[in-house]
């Protein structure tokens, strides 16, 4: 009885023995035609799972959920009153009258970034002027619809923020 030898082949090997141009590979990536699918072994790099960012759970989509460690270097500023950061589909800040908000990044008006204004203490719309208040009501429009607030909460210890939706 013969005994075959497994071979594998790399991602970048098998679309090189298509014989496609690098344009065409493009097209069918942009088109979302191609995934990515491989073994362990791949050449492509994987992210490291065991990496602390200092941001747990789930930051996007409808079921945000997620800590924020302030202790982390890429948090830590949100210990100063007048911070914020943008975190997965979340504005997080920490307001000039010491408090924590969270509220959608995103303008009800036509669907643009909004930042928080520590002078002002709202959050505000670049594009189209839009004002919210950090209970999400529109202080100016042209939005007509309220922001998303999530909840949060400071840990004992100061050390972690939680937002839920």
């Amino acid at each position: 009885m013969e005994m075959l030898k497994e071979e594998r082949m790399k991602r970048g090997a098998f679309i090189r023995s298509l014989g496609l141009s690098s344009s065409a590979l493009m097209a069918f990536y942009c088109l979302g035609t191609m995934t990515s699918c491989g073994s362990k072994d791949e050449d492509d790099p994987t992210p490291d799972p065991g990496s602390n960012t200092g941001i747990s759970g789930t930051s996007t989509g409808a079921n945000v959920n997620f800590s924020i460690d302030l202790g982390h270097s890429s948090y830590a500023k949100l210990k100063t009153a007048g911070a914020s950061e943008i975190i997965g589909d979340v504005l997080v800040a920490f307001t000039t009258s010491n408090g924590y908000v969270a509220l959608s990044k995103i303008c009800t008006h036509q669907g643009n970034p909004l930042r928080y204004r520590s002078q002002q203490n709202d959050v505000y719309c670049d594009t189209h002027f839009s004002e919210f208040s950090l209970t999400g009501a529109v202080e100016a429009g042209p939005a007509i619809t309220a922001l998303k607030v999530f909840k949060s909460s400071l840990s004992a210890d100061g050390n972690t923020l939680t937002v839920k939706a």
